[in-house]
């Protein structure tokens, strides 16, 4: 019998980048693209390479593309290093594992290193098809502090737990990793929210930005570690602006979150540097009267539309950029 299990894209809707800094958020997430993990038992142990861990090319011109579109390294480490830490997992739990072999592969359409959190659904994917295949069950509120050491302690990537939190959840979830919390416990609080409507969303990303994503991060964990006064005040603020668009998310009060969103991007430009293509993309949507914020490090944003013309508009004006434009699905119909 074969295994599958899929984890999704996610936006942080706002509060982004405070959830590795006991900040509050607030994510949701985006059935149009997944990471699909397959496994089944075999008489060996295999992991199956994909695109990114290919050594063999036609020419040196599509090795050229390929390192382009898929960066310096492929899916095998997230998949390789998802199965050490759920085995340590396993084992420090005193949960005794059967001696099977097994043969696992995946494959994702979500879009390469813009922000929208593909690494960590490659390994939340492959968690999930572990637990099946063992029989094993990890709390939900704790496979997002799993899969985020799988990234930071396996794989050094500097990230925080909200992407891997909405990837567990999924739907919309209110995060608050207030630091006594957090430290006691290791995981933060977490709450699904089911507004009576959805916002009219839209998410844009170019698929030509391609950028590793704890990069734009590295210089804010040192400013931060230095207890930087301006980085500190923001952390601050990010906590009261997550709760600002919580409230108007909830009385649907489109008007006010687009505001708020707006201002989360604003403030994030206090405090990181901002790559002029993706400081486009956010004025390019502004232009049309939307609001706009990155969806997560960078290469994608997300914000409100009026209406049908005005998303029209947008579309139109996003395209004329290289970018994509699409709606969120959020939950199944």
């Amino acid at each position: 019998m074969i295994i599958t299990a899929h984890a999704h894209a996610r936006a942080g809707l706002v509060g982004n980048p405070s959830d590795g800094y006991f900040g509050k958020t607030i994510s949701f997430i985006i059935k149009n693209f997944r990471a699909s993990v397959r496994l089944w038992e075999s008489p060996h142990f295999e992991i199956v390479p994909t695109h990114g861990d290919l050594t063999h090319f036609e020419s040196v011109t599509e090795f050229l593309r390929d390192i382009k579109l898929h960066g310096y390294y492929g899916g095998m480490r997230l998949i390789k290093a998802a199965i050490k830490k759920f085995h340590e997992y396993c084992a420090q739990n005193h949960i005794a594992l059967p001696d099977r072999s097994f043969t696992i592969e995946f494959e994702t359409d979500i879009p390469r290193l813009v922000g929208l959190a593909g690494s960590s659904a490659i390994i939340t994917g492959a968690m999930r098809a572990l637990m099946q295949f063992h029989n094993v069950q990890i709390p939900k509120h704790l496979l997002p502090t799993l899969v985020l050491a799988t990234e930071r302690d396996e794989l050094n990537i500097n990230a925080g737990l909200q992407d891997r939190v909405i990837q567990s959840y999924e739907g919309i979830v209110y995060m608050d990793f207030e630091r006594g919390h957090l430290e006691q416990n290791g995981y933060g609080i977490y709450e699904e929210l089911k507004p009576a409507k959805l916002p009219p969303l839209y998410v844009a990303y170019d698929p030509a930005r391609a950028e590793i994503s704890d990069v734009p991060h590295r210089n804010l964990r040192e400013l931060y570690n230095r207890s930087d006064p301006t980085v500190l005040a923001a952390m601050q603020k990010y906590r009261e602006l997550t709760d600002q668009g919580r409230a108007a998310l909830m009385k649907g009060d489109w008007e006010e979150l687009g505001v708020v969103m707006n201002a989360n991007f604003d403030l994030r430009r206090t405090i990181m540097n901002i790559a002029p293509e993706n400081l486009r993309m956010v004025e390019v949507a502004r232009s049309t009267g939307a609001s706009a914020k990155f969806a997560g490090s960078g290469g994608a944003i997300i914000g409100l539309y009026k209406d049908g013309r005005q998303y029209q508009q947008l579309s139109d004006a996003l395209a004329a950029i290289r970018c994509n434009v699409l709606r969120p699905l959020i939950f199944d119909s």
